[in-house]
Formats: C-alpha cells, structure tokens, sequence
C-alpha cells in the first residue's frame, strides 16, 4: 500500500508541475520531444501509438478502477458500469500484452487471479492528468463560463 500511495503522490505532483509549465519550460520540452529537423511522420506514429494503448472506452476506467484497489477481476467489472465480463477480459489482457498491468495468478487453491498497475502503467500519469484539466477547461469553455 506504502508504494501505491508513493506512486500516487508522485502522479499528481507530476501532473501539478506540468500544468503549471511556463511557457518556455514548455517550449524546451517541445524541442527535445519533437527533435530537430521535426519528422511529422515519426511525430504522428508516436501519438497513434499512445492513442492506441490508453485510448478506447474502456481502458481508463479499468486503470482507474485498479489504481484505486479493485485488484479481483469481479471487483473491477463491478466498479464500472456497463463493461461486460467478455469486453474486461479482452481489454485486461491489451493491457498485459501493452505491459500497463500485471496479471498474477496465486498458488493456492482455488487459484486466484490479481491485476495491479505497473510502474510503467503510472509513467503516463502525467498525461492523464493533463487530460483532466484540458477536459475540465473545454467544458468551461464550451458552456461558455
């Protein structure tokens, strides 16, 4: 629990610090990111591929769901509605294969069978973060606030 609630605390610091990025912090990040000369093909993929393992309906819900302690296949289809057991089973072995989650399967008997987030899993907190608040802020901007 120490390493989740460590993690946590490290996810929204880092999303706190991106956030509030001055402009020229920002500019930096872009030009080490982006390279020079700038490929928009390679650029593109980049963004695809991100798109591709966090994206969809589902993904987000059950990363949050495991982040916050459903670690049991039933307690993680129960904490989002509407995910069906055939749709949890497939997007749960996307994430294995994409290594955002751990499957371990006990020794006893019956066997039974825990997802944890990975570390790697908690590398794109920022990102999700970031998300959030662009979320938030479209929202406003749109209900026109």
């Amino acid at each position: 629990m120490a390493k989740l609630s460590t993690l946590w605390y490290n996810f929204v610091t880092g999303i706190i610090h991106v956030i509030k990025m001055s402009s020229t912090k920002r500019e930096k990040l872009a030009k080490e990111v982006l390279g020079h000369p700038r490929d928009p093909k390679a650029e593109v993929q980049a963004l695809q591929d991100a798109i591709y393992v966090i994206g969809g309906k589902w993904k987000l819900p059950i990363i949050n769901s495991i982040c916050n302690g459903n670690k049991r296949f039933r307690e993680i289809e129960r904490s989002i509605p509407g995910i069906t057991t055939r749709m949890l089973s497939r997007e749960l072995k996307e994430m294995e294969l994409n290594q955002l989650i751990l499957r371990t399967v006990s020794d006893l008997n019956p066997a039974s069978v825990e997802y944890t987030a990975t570390d790697y899993c908690y590398s794109f907190a920022d990102i999700i973060l970031a998300m959030i608040k662009w979320g938030k802020d479209h929202q406003k901007r749109i209900k026109g606030r």
